[in-house]
């Protein structure tokens, strides 16, 4: 139900409440005084009232509708505000809980349960030992503020995941030109440098040929040194290495330009996080390169301090200036073209963040971005400490406000006997509430607490003299835990195959330690365990009540009733537990398709684009630069400058092609292990922290069957990695090629191990899981000749 449908609950609240009262009473024949009736209107009027507005002020909301069913429960009958009161309260306590943070849901929780707790005892002091009210109330908030708690964590951890998919997406799209611009720069690197430099070492060997003849030999042996390092490089650009160490980082790149900008006599201080590769670093170089420029521009000799943090949640970039010097001339103040603030704006926009600027208190100019983090989920601001303080002093004031005409006119009420049932019920309640709280962090202790009060209810029953409904307590008590069982951290988990198990699909073996130390046990079995424990201690608690309460049925019949009864309950909580814990496991597998699909397809077009580039270095600029490099061998000087001003043609012919972008679509080709750096630049673009490491036995020519199927494999693991540091070693011992993967705890899902199966049973590899989501892969570099032909 979206937001606007839900204002109609406040409505159906209303039509509730009037079907309760005066519906029945006039059913009955009994007709409410006009008085009543006038005040039960304007008290619905103003729940209504709260109710719709309570998105925009819940915590308001809260508290006029509890004010306001409080004062009409005085002078109207019995049920006037029944459903007000409850479903009310508790629909805007979920509000509440839904839309701030934790710790204001918990102390509107404990500050209404408290309230309403003082004034019972104002209005009915402490004799009362058989109402179960309080119990009802605390337990009525405890779910409502949890169920509140749970689908705020989930619409977060759906924000999250669909903001990490978007900006896959958005690196999906871009990831062809980085690598078409990367090739671009190294190639124009390569003829503005080496081979220029042969075609003016040869044109001036030859003109001086006569006068200095030495200088021929030289000018051949230069073109003979620099035709192995024109095929190094080009070499390079075609495959470069998947480390990160082999191109300047973001943080590197920061850091050269702040210092370009020192030697314009710019005064600049830096600090500067690691940055992850991607839209991220790229914003955050363009936005302080910018401010850097505006401050040349309009304050020279200003000092500048420039701050990029790269945090969990957001990246921060901020480049703040102060005064200029006093007779400093700006000389470049008319050089902007008054674009540059719209290219912040866009910037930070396309990197998924948000940009400001504007002048300091002290003169300056302070330029301030926030940019998607790691977990690329938005940060909560941060609540000062004298705000919370003024939450918890009027919480105190409202819970202690029934408390002095409870003393006052009930004090000559007071017992000093044993205690009631009510009271011994009311902690329960608010440990099992608590509990409730603490279900997502420390479940086990959670559930030791829900169990453990379960056992206290017939203590409380028979210490506190209950003369009530015997089953009602305990009933109370397996709801709350049925509850926890059912919105718990189950998770779905299959049965773990043997040592050495084969699947179905291919002849990979996939083989799952069961060492201490190996996965940790399913998920699912320990809910199961929960359930049965469950049943078996409620059985008891009800059991032992009816017991001391005294009853004329056979005791195999007490004990069979009550068990049916918690076996039917857990049974229930624990389907309810399973159906969501697979529609999460459905949608985590449906992120991580797409997310996949996005990056193979990133990786596949990008590698397509260096496919297309370096089959033009190979048919033309490399052929030539070998008949250079034959020529000078040769001594052929005329023939040496010839085959380098061809060889500097074809590059600058081919750069043209690189500039013009993709030609018409066709076939891709499939990506190999040269394809790992576009990989490892895909996923660190998208927040990911991944190191490939390659190690020298690896050859650089594999079978081409191993070639995409290493591939491949090594795609699926990473892809399937969470916000964990993931690594991936390429090692190749006794004619086996080993992909060792840590870091990646997705990589046990059965869906995973099923599709990295599939990847690697066309070449007989074999599959290992380990402790803490590593991962061991092998394949044969023997591959079945009927196979290399199959992927050729």
């Amino acid at each position: 139900m979206n937001r606007t449908d839900d204002r109609l609950i406040p409505v159906l609240l209303i039509c509730a409440q009037a079907a309760v009262w005066p519906g029945v009473p006039l059913l009955r024949g009994a007709v409410p005084p006009a008085s009543a009736l006038l005040v039960a209107a304007m008290v619905a009027g103003v729940v209504t009232a709260a109710l719709v507005l309570r998105r925009t002020r819940p915590v308001a909301a809260l508290v006029v509708v509890a004010a306001a069913c409080a004062l009409g429960a005085g002078p109207l009958p019995a049920g006037a505000v029944a459903v007000l009161g409850t479903a009310g309260v508790a629909l805007a306590l979920f509000t509440v809980a839904s839309g701030r943070d934790a710790f204001t849901a918990v102390t509107c929780v404990v500050a209404l349960a408290a309230w309403q707790l003082l004034q019972g005892i104002s209005l009915h002091g402490l004799s009362d030992r058989n109402g179960l009210d309080i119990v009802l109330t605390a337990l009525l908030y405890a779910a409502a503020c949890g169920a509140g708690l749970l689908v705020r964590r989930t619409r977060r951890a759906r924000r999250a995941a669909e903001q990490l998919l978007k900006r896959a997406e958005f690196e999906r799209h871009r990831l062809p030109a980085v690598e078409r611009r990367r090739m671009e720069r190294e190639l124009h690197d390569v003829s503005a440098h080496h081979l220029t430099a042969v075609v003016v070492t040869a044109g001036a060997a030859l003109g001086l040929r006569d006068r200095r003849p030495e200088l021929a030999e030289e000018a051949l042996a230069f073109a003979v040194e620099t035709g192995g390092e024109v095929t190094r490089a080009l070499g390079a650009v075609r495959a470069p290495s998947p480390s990160q160490g082999s191109a300047p980082s973001p943080e590197e790149r920061l850091l050269d330009l702040v210092a370009g900008f020192r030697r314009l006599d710019q005064r600049v201080d830096c600090e500067i996080a690691p940055l992850p590769e991607g839209a991220v670093a790229d914003a955050a170089y363009g936005i302080v390169r910018e401010a850097l420029t505006n401050v040349a521009r309009y304050a020279p000799g200003a000092h500048t301090r420039v701050l990029c943090r790269y945090g969990d949640t957001r990246t921060d970039v901020v480049v703040t200036s102060t005064r200029p010097a006093a007779g400093a001339v700006a000389h470049g103040a008319g050089l902007g073209g008054g674009r540059g603030q719209g290219f912040l704006r866009s910037r930070a926009r396309e990197a998924g963040g948000t940009v400001h600027s504007g002048p300091t208190a002290d003169g300056g100019w302070e330029v301030r971005a926030e940019l998607p983090g790691r977990t690329v989920a938005k940060a909560e601001p941060s609540t000062p400490r004298a705000y919370r303080a003024a939450q918890v002093v009027a919480a105190m004031g409202l819970v202690l406000q029934p408390l002095l005409p409870a003393l006052v006119i009930r004090a000559e009420d007071v017992s000093s006997g044993t205690p009631s049932a009510g009271g011994l019920f009311a902690l329960l309640a608010a440990g099992q509430a608590m509990a409730l709280l603490r279900l997502g962090k420390a479940p086990r202790t959670a559930y030791g607490m829900l169990l453990g009060s379960a056992l206290l209810y017939p203590v409380a029953m028979a210490v506190g003299d209950y003369g009530g409904p015997v089953l009602l307590p305990p009933a109370l008590s397996l709801l709350v835990t049925s509850a926890a069982l059912a919105m718990g951290p189950a998770r779905i988990a299959t049965p773990r195959k043997g040592r050495g198990a084969v699947p179905k699909s291919g002849s990979a073996a996939m083989t799952v330690p069961h060492a201490r130390g190996g996965d940790e046990r399913p998920p699912a079995h320990g809910h199961v365990t929960a359930t049965l424990l469950t049943v078996l201690v409620h059985t008891a608690a009800a059991t032992a009540a009816v017991l001391d309460r005294g009853t004329a049925v056979p005791v195999w019949a007490v004990v069979a009733g009550t068990a049916v009864g918690a076996t039917l309950m857990g049974i229930a909580a624990h389907l309810v537990g399973l159906r969501r814990a697979r529609r999460r496991r459905h949608d985590r597998l449906a992120d991580g398709e797409r997310f996949a699909a996005w990056t193979e397809e990133a990786v596949r077009d990008a590698w397509t684009e260096r496919r297309r580039i370096a089959t033009g270095l190979e048919t033309t600029v490399l052929a030539r630069t070998a008949d250079m490099v034959a020529d000078a061998q040769a001594g052929r000087l005329d023939a040496t400058a010839n085959r380098a001003r061809e060889a500097l043609a074809a590059m600058r012919a081919l750069l043209d092609t690189v500039r013009d972008g993709e030609t018409e679509p066709g076939l891709r080709p499939q990506p190999t292990l040269q394809a790992l750096d576009l990989l490892a630049h895909q996923l660190r673009s998208t927040g990911r922290d991944i190191e490939i490491r390659v190690t020298e036995r690896v050859p650089d020519r594999l079978p081409i069957a191993v070639d995409l199927a290493a591939y491949r494999a090594a795609e699926t693991v990473l892809s399937a990695g969470g916000e964990e540091p993931a690594t991936l070693e390429l090692d190749v011992a006794k004619d086996t090629l080993t992909l060792t993967a840590t870091g990646v705890r997705r990589a046990a899902d059965p869906a995973v191990r099923e599709r990295l199966a599939t990847r690697i049973a066309a070449v007989g590899g074999t599959l290992t899981t380990g402790p803490r989501g590593t991962v061991h892969l092998r394949l044969p570099l023997a591959v079945v000749p009927d196979n290399e032909e199959t992927h050729r």
